[in-house]
């Protein structure tokens, strides 16, 4: 890219968070560092400066966006589903078919979750996420039980990145439906 075409980059910010994800994705948090999201971003360093007063501030927005993304996929599906059996399915579908839970961001997940621990202001974009997640899910479904499925969604998701033999669409279904079913 020239001097000249890096001056007018109005896709700049954007890219540099993308790069972050793809640099966390492939380094960890630890990791990534100023100059290897400049380097993967195609970006001079002075940019990230610029932009983000400061690598926590970058690695916040990073995964802000990755929790809006994916929080946006995880509604649309369950905004398609018109009755609660169309839910359940869904919920199937968000466990089974890597609707969310593909292999990269399920790595970006566990960076979050870790980085969340020990900074505040990543833990408040984990519960927005968390929030966003059960906000879908309680449309269909109670509070509680929307929180039981919320979990039961990312921990068999984790179960299934790692398991030789993760649990089949049946058996995600079977667990769903018990989950779903009414009390006594």
């Amino acid at each position: 890219m020239s001097a000249t075409t890096r001056r007018h980059d109005p896709d700049r910010r954007a890219r540099i968070l993308r790069a972050t994800l793809d640099t966390i994705a492939a380094h960890g948090v630890a990791g990534t560092t100023h100059r290897r999201i400049a380097a993967a971003a195609d970006v001079p360093l002075g940019s990230m400066t610029y932009h983000f007063a400061s690598l926590d501030d970058l690695l916040t927005e990073a995964f802000t966006l990755l929790a809006d993304t994916v929080a946006a996929r995880f509604g649309e599906r369950l905004a398609a589903a018109g009755t609660r059996a169309d839910a359940c399915e869904a919920v199937v579908d968000l466990v089974v078919d890597e609707i969310w839970a593909t292999p990269r961001t399920l790595l970006l997940s566990y960076e979050l979750y870790a980085y969340a621990a020990r900074v505040p202001a990543l833990r408040r974009v984990m519960q927005g996420w968390m929030g966003k997640s059960r906000e879908a899910l309680e449309r269909h479904f109670s509070p509680e039980t929307a929180r039981a499925l919320d979990a039961m969604i990312e921990g068999l998701s984790i179960h299934r990145s790692v398991d030789p033999r993760p649990a089949s669409r049946e058996e995600v279904r079977a667990i769903v439906a018990r989950l779903t079913l009414p009390l006594p």
